[in-house]
């Protein structure tokens, strides 16, 4: 008879994976899923299922993994392999490296989970070959986080084309952070402040990377643009992808040698975004940062562009995500819309994932 319970792996226990292992350590989870090992950088402990993992009240997984021995990923994913019953391995990290292990684990039968976004948005080939292990192997690869956090954008996505859908468009506010941003500085409602006032107050929010160049720049948004492109079965990359950094082309902030020269420096520009913000505003529209994708052409642009304040886009708040699927049945776009970042949303994403796994892998009881 299957197992009624999934062995899981988690590497990577920063903000989003020790969300993810003390929600997996509530009673409503552990009927189906036993953590037998969980991984840090540097250290891993494995466990036996009969002895699974979990953080009691307050506990912290460094104080789990301190005298753990050192994490040899290959060997992780063995671990959960040689194990009885089903196993899936959760990769919390943004790391290329654990990314590219990926067609190992699934070709030793071991499933995969994850949020990092480095194994669907990097090299095509590492893509395909994900694809043809999982198809070898019979094994299941689910990356809902990697787009939406715990939007079901991907899963929709799936249903569209699935059911025989034609996909005319998708485009997208695909950044918590950008959205944040602009809907602060560009609102059709209430008074907006300087751009570089309206960045210091995201950052101040936790809503930017550490260097806020790094949301600027677009990237981000690129790689789940190219996700979603992947998705739909276009072989495209970034490289093949038009986008537009935010960030001014001058040396001072581009070249700024630390975050904090960079902020320093960006007052002086905040007439560059004035001018953008008051040419969208003669039109009566406001500035969105947003991806698209396009299947008949095969391209994708990720880019700074205007909108009415009557249009999803226009109208959004705070930091949500909105992402539009133009569509044969839905010629007035499929809207999905809510939070796309934080620990707890992109847990849910990866929890729903894990429980698609689960109703794959495992009888259900009566």
């Amino acid at each position: 008879m299957p197992s009624s319970t999934i062995n899981v792996g988690i590497i990577g226990v920063g903000l989003v994976g020790k969300c993810l292992l003390r929600n997996l350590s509530l009673d409503r989870h552990t009927k189906a899923f036993a953590v037998v090992g969980i991984a840090n950088s540097k250290r891993a402990l494995l466990q036996d299922p009969s002895k699974p993992i979990s953080l009691g009240e307050g506990e912290e997984p460094s104080g789990l993994l301190s005298s753990a021995p050192a994490l040899d990923p290959k060997a992780f994913i063995t671990h959960l392999a040689q194990l009885q019953g089903p196993a899936v391995l959760v990769d919390c990290t943004s790391s290329p490296d654990l990314a590219n292990l990926y067609p190992v684990a699934l070709r030793q039968g071991v499933d995969v989970v994850t949020p990092n976004k480095k194994g669907f948005s990097s090299d095509l080939s590492l893509w395909n070959e994900v694809q043809k292990a999982a198809k070898e192997s019979n094994t299941l690869v689910y990356h809902e986080s990697t787009v939406g956090a715990g939007l079901p954008v991907l899963a929709t996505l799936r249903d569209l084309v699935r059911t025989g859908d034609e996909i005319l468009k998708v485009e997208g506010v695909f950044s918590g952070t950008l959205s944040y941003l602009f809907n602060t500085f560009c609102s059709p409602t209430t008074t907006t402040p300087p751009f570089s006032q309206a960045l210091l107050k995201a950052k101040e929010l936790g809503y930017t990377e550490p260097d806020p160049r790094d949301d600027l720049d677009g990237m981000d948004v690129a790689r789940k643009v190219v996700i979603v492109a992947r998705s739909l079965g276009l072989p495209l990359s970034l490289g093949d992808l038009t986008v537009e950094n935010v960030v001014p082309d001058v040396k001072e902030l581009r070249e700024a040698s630390s975050p904090e020269a960079f902020l320093s420096a960006l007052p002086g520009h905040d007439g560059h975004f004035s001018k953008l913000r008051e040419a969208a505003k003669a039109e009566g529209k406001v500035l969105r940062y947003v991806g698209s994708i396009d299947p008949r052409s095969s391209k994708g642009t990720v880019s700074l562009n205007a909108y009415p304040s009557s249009h999803p886009f226009g109208a959004l708040e705070g930091s949500d995500n909105m992402v539009a699927f133009t569509t044969r049945r839905f010629p007035n776009p499929l809207v999905i819309q809510g939070s796309g970042a934080g620990d707890e949303v992109t847990v849910f994403g990866v929890l729903a994932d894990l429980y698609r796994v689960h109703d794959q892998r495992c009888t259900r009881s009566a």
